[in-house]
């Protein structure tokens, strides 16, 4: 009986876990494919998390272990940008002529990892030298151009897997769990690199996140393509002329394109040296570099959710709005106020509550922003200006930072910042651009 029950309970348990990889009942009235998908892509995520958690909070302190200087940091900000910026369109035109976004972006992502993977072996095999430190640039910047190859067929394909009536829900939900991985990931990681020692500690936390990335990948790879069947049908006409003409018409699409150039060009002043900033002159352990991502994680635990159901609900443009206007703060903060631990340990969790509202919103209005039937090329196009205005801010600050020092750089962050939020409230709408049928 109670064996009866126990089995009851835990089935119980799977269907209401199952309807939660959904992002909850609203996924009910899909079709079964449709569901598996999500559910699959619920999968992929939590396990992209872990893998990028720990590629993301640690590769700048591993090339600060190695000898690197704040201004090849800044300088690799600058020029995996760049060279990010060159991959997309021609990554979109390949999406367009082959149909293949799915095993496009699978290729792309194990490029990424191998990549990840010789980051964490080449020490043992070059020992320490400034030899090393720019060979590990340099494997650190194709592994950000394999990232941004695999984005057009990511985007496109996400587009049609996740609808929109539901976005906000699913990704809130995914966004959570993925959030729940990253946090554990940090506290462990952080934990075991301060024990093993700088090196060694980093090296193996790196083949860890390869590990997670080729079970993301697994996930990844049994998503089924819901239009592979109709692309087959046709040859997708996809030149660079085509691809320019496209743009003619989408004045909102362009517009909002102004203003992502100014914001993320802002935030890179100073993005690349707040880990440098707790390394340099803070002095902070990777422990406490882990733990401080982990309550940033929380925090944008907290308000994923929510968010996504009021992003449904009021619009993702009345919803950015609120927090544009209050993330510049946070640079400003950094640079005139924060010198110890638990300063720092506040700022990660005001700033996991802002940024999480934030990202889950400003990722739903950049899906309703790009045609439907051209969204690999739109959201090349998008990337494009993304990592050019991203290596632009790296490329200043990082010539800024010896003159004005860490305080200045924020400083000039945040007054660009307030500056893109204005001409978010002045350019950007939440209407849905026209879908450009004759040209596919």
């Amino acid at each position: 009986m109670n064996f009866r029950k126990i089995r009851f309970q835990w089935a119980r348990f799977q269907r209401h876990f199952i309807r939660f990889t959904w992002g909850g009942a609203w996924a009910a009235a899909l079709s079964e494919d449709k569901r598996r998908n999500l559910t699959l892509f619920f999968y992929d995520g939590l396990f992209a998390a872990a893998s990028d958690k720990i590629i993301l909070t640690y590769i700048t302190i591993y090339l600060l272990s190695l000898g690197a200087t704040r201004q090849q940091i800044g300088l690799l900000s600058s020029l995996s940008n760049l060279a990010a910026a060159m991959m997309l369109l021609p990554a979109a035109m390949l999406v367009e002529r082959t149909g293949e976004r799915k095993r496009i972006t699978l290729s792309a992502a194990t490029g990424s990892r191998l990549v990840v993977l010789l980051m964490a072996l080449l020490p043992l095999l070059l020992g320490s030298s400034s030899t090393l430190i720019w060979v590990i640039l340099g494997l650190a910047l194709l592994r950000e151009a394999f990232n941004n190859i695999g984005y057009p067929g990511w985007m496109a394909l996400t587009g049609d897997i996740v609808p929109i009536e539901g976005r906000g829900r699913y990704f809130g939900t995914r966004n959570f769990i993925m959030g729940i991985a990253g946090i554990v990931t940090a506290l462990v990681i952080g934990e075991a690199i301060t024990r093993i020692g700088d090196t060694l500690g980093y090296q193996l936390a790196f083949i860890l996140a390869v590990v997670f990335g080729g079970i993301s990948m697994s996930f990844f790879a049994r998503l089924r393509d819901p239009l592979k069947d109709e692309r087959s049908l046709h040859q997708v006409r996809s030149s660079l002329k085509h691809i320019l003409v496209s743009l003619k018409g989408q004045r909102q699409f362009i517009l909002f394109c102004v203003f992502t150039a100014v914001w993320n060009f802002s935030i890179n002043i100073a993005g690349p040296f707040f880990s440098v900033f707790m390394v340099d002159t803070l002095h902070f352990t990777a422990a406490m570099i882990g733990v401080a991502a982990v309550v940033n994680t929380l925090a944008n635990l907290i308000v994923q959710r929510q968010i996504g159901h009021l992003a449904d609900k009021w619009g993702n443009r009345n919803m950015s709005i609120i927090f544009m206007l209050l993330i510049p703060v946070m640079p400003l903060l950094w640079g005139v106020w924060v010198r110890q631990y638990w300063q720092v340990v506040l700022m990660q969790i005001i700033g996991g509550f802002l940024w999480g509202a934030y990202n889950l919103v400003s990722f739903n209005m950049l899906l309703l922003q790009t045609p439907e039937n051209q969204r690999a090329r739109f959201s090349a196009f998008y990337q494009i200006v993304v990592t050019l205005s991203l290596a632009g801010g790296a490329a200043l600050g990082s010539y800024l930072i010896p003159m004005i020092d860490f305080k200045g750089v924020t400083l000039t962050s945040t007054a660009g910042r307030w500056l893109a939020g204005i001409l978010f409230l002045i350019l950007v709408r939440e209407n849905k651009p026209e879908t450009n049928p004759g040209d596919s």
